[in-house]
């Protein structure tokens, strides 16, 4: 998150109006339902133009367009709102625009590049909206480095005017900074002096490990208010390039087609229209085509059935980018992406997600091996791979307890058993079904390729790896097998991918008391211990983001130094100093 300075589908619809309340102060603890669709004729925020190889994303907020009442955006400064449509259009063009090769944000707004998150808003959000809206907008940058690492749509930060916090951190997400020379804007990270929190979406983080600033510049960097401009910000690393005011969009274009003809995307491929989704809500739960989530309230729970097609896999790439957003895995992929925003945002007291599959394991496989055989040839193949990836790891920085049941029928399969994998525990019945006695069906699991690296967690190793940190001849054993076999309940029990194989006469005794179990539990201590476990081994930039500096910034949030009456968020603007209590702890 940044400050704000004072300084000189068929339910698609617009967020600001999916969530508008009644006027009164700003306060998220209750707020209204929040929907993640929209789209560019509906945006408030950003404009969206297309020039040849380049698109140009132009940040202009409305002042009056918050999520909910009680603030204004002033001087660029965002909400969730801003952000999800920020998420929509980085999105669209992966998806819709293959030929797109950079992307320049930049502002429309004169002297102003963007403040950051806004102030207001902040100081008056509960912590798990505080909490949720870093984490989605850290995701959302993290999503555009993505792209500029793998799908070849390099970014530029094109910053026209002061660039404070939150600002600056959209500008650190880019690969190149350029920034104008006109004696007044100037690069920040001011919450610590201001505000007395920290630059929590990725501002610390990125500035040593990405730009490769001296700690100690960074150092006094972090604690100026000011932050620094021109030479000195170019000399610090701090940006790239610098352009004086009548030369900064001719710069700007020149820098781009530069940043453009580094890519390898194709320059005549077919995109693929996002259109909206089709889902079901009621009290009981959400429904999409291939994706379910059944509530249990009483035990804080929630169920999530991905459903394998009925169809085959098309015969190619080229068939299957005429079905669209339809083809299976781009569609799956992007249910459980909103599904999972959604419950993270709207349904937290709901803290134990069961994860299960259902539908035929051949044809997931053949899905598979198609997207798997053209992810180096085609780019709609090696896009979908890349944002199913990027679901995973939402799925794995999600505060949630997650249990995964195989059952017969499931169809946890290469990318499926990923998700089962990303599980805190997995449990498979060692049994007929529960509701057919005598039937011979029972449940099985498949590795294949893609559980060995091709999905890597946030600190770069696959979710095998993570599971079996420490054991590498282990992990061979399974990487030198034959992956593609089907492995029964005994037999995943014995590799060690399961935590547990019940028969069908303990099954529902075992589940339930898992379940209860968890619901008695402090949701703060199982989130607190189910980061830890989920991230063995090395730190990344990405790691340290979601997890030392988002744990640090989550404590500071609740801390009264920050948000207590006397806290710099609270004070900040008043005219009064924030009341430090000194003592370190």
């Amino acid at each position: 998150m940044g400050p704000l300075l004072l300084i000189p589908e068929e339910e698609s619809m617009s967020v600001a109006t999916a969530v508008r309340t009644e006027a009164g102060p700003a306060d998220t603890s209750s707020s209204p339902e929040v929907s993640f669709d929209t789209h560019p004729d509906q945006y408030r925020h950003w404009r969206l133009r297309l020039d040849g190889e380049v698109a140009w994303l132009v940040l202009d907020v409305a002042e009056d367009g918050g999520m909910v009442p009680g603030y204004e955006l002033k001087l660029n400064s965002y909400d969730l709102g801003v952000d999800i449509e920020l998420y929509d259009a980085t999105q669209r063009l992966r998806f819709e625009h293959p030929e797109i090769k950079a992307v320049v944000v930049t502002s429309g707004k004169e002297k102003v590049f963007c403040a950051g998150a806004n102030i207001r808003m902040l100081a008056a959000s509960s912590h798990a909206w505080k909490v949720n809206f870093c984490k989605f907008t850290n995701e959302t940058r993290n999503g555009m480095e993505d792209a500029s690492a793998h799908s070849g749509q390099i970014y530029l930060a094109a910053v026209n005017g002061s660039c404070a916090g939150g600002g600056y951190e959209l500008a650190l997400a880019c690969d190149h900074i350029l920034l104008v020379d006109d004696n007044s804007s100037a690069v920040s990270l001011p919450e610590v002096p201001l505000l007395g929190v920290l630059p929590g979406t990725g501002g610390l983080t990125r500035v040593v490990d990405k730009r490769w600033v001296r700690k100690d510049r960074a150092d006094v960097f972090a604690t100026r208010s000011d932050g620094l401009r021109g030479k000195t910000a170019l000399e610090w690393g701090l940006v790239d390039e610098l352009a004086a005011p009548r030369q900064f969009e001719q710069s700007a274009r020149l820098r781009a087609a530069e940043l453009a003809s580094r890519s390898s995307r194709p320059s005549n491929g077919q995109g693929v229209e996002l259109t909206p989704l089709k889902r079901s809500i009621s009290a009981d739960g959400i429904a999409y085509d291939f994706v379910t989530a059944e509530f249990d309230r009483a035990n804080a729970a929630v169920t999530i059935t991905v459903h394998a097609p009925q169809a085959p896999a098309p015969a190619d790439m080229d068939a299957a980018a005429a079905q669209g957003a339809d083809f299976w895995p781009l569609a799956v992929t992007r249910e459980l992406d909103d599904l999972i925003l959604r419950l993270r945002t709207n349904e937290t007291a709901v803290g134990t997600w069961i994860i299960r599959t259902a539908g035929d394991l051949a044809v997931v496989d053949g899905y598979e091996r198609l997207l798997l055989d053209n992810a180096d040839e085609h780019w709609l193949a090696n896009e979908i791979l890349l944002y199913y990836k990027r679901v995973l790891k939402r799925l794995d920085v999600t505060s949630r307890s997650l249990i995964a049941e195989i059952l017969p029928g499931s169809c946890f399969s290469g990318m499926l058993t990923e998700l089962a994998l990303a599980c805190d525990r997995q449990y498979i019945l060692d049994g007929p079904p529960l509701d057919d006695e005598d039937s011979d069906e029972r449940a099985q699991l498949r590795l294949t390729a893609a559980n060995f690296g091709l999905f890597p967690m946030g600190n770069g190793i696959s979710r095998l790896e993570s599971r079996f940190y420490g054991h590498d001849d282990h992990l061979n054993r399974l990487r030198d097998n034959e992956v593609s076999d089907l492995l029964t309940p005994s037999q995943a029990d014995e590799l060690g991918l399961v935590t547990d194989a019940p028969d069908d006469i303990d099954w529902e005794d075992e589940i339930r008391l898992v379940i209860e179990g968890r619901a008695a539990l402090s949701p703060d201590a199982c989130t607190g211990m189910e980061a830890n476990h989920r991230f063995v081994g090395p730190e990344t930039v990405e790691t340290k983001i979601f997890g030392r500096l988002s744990a640090w910034q989550n404590w500071i949030f609740v801390r009264p130094n920050a948000s207590g009456e006397e806290g710099a968020l609270r004070r900040y603007g008043t005219g009064k100093s924030a009341n430090f209590d000194r003592k370190r702890v």
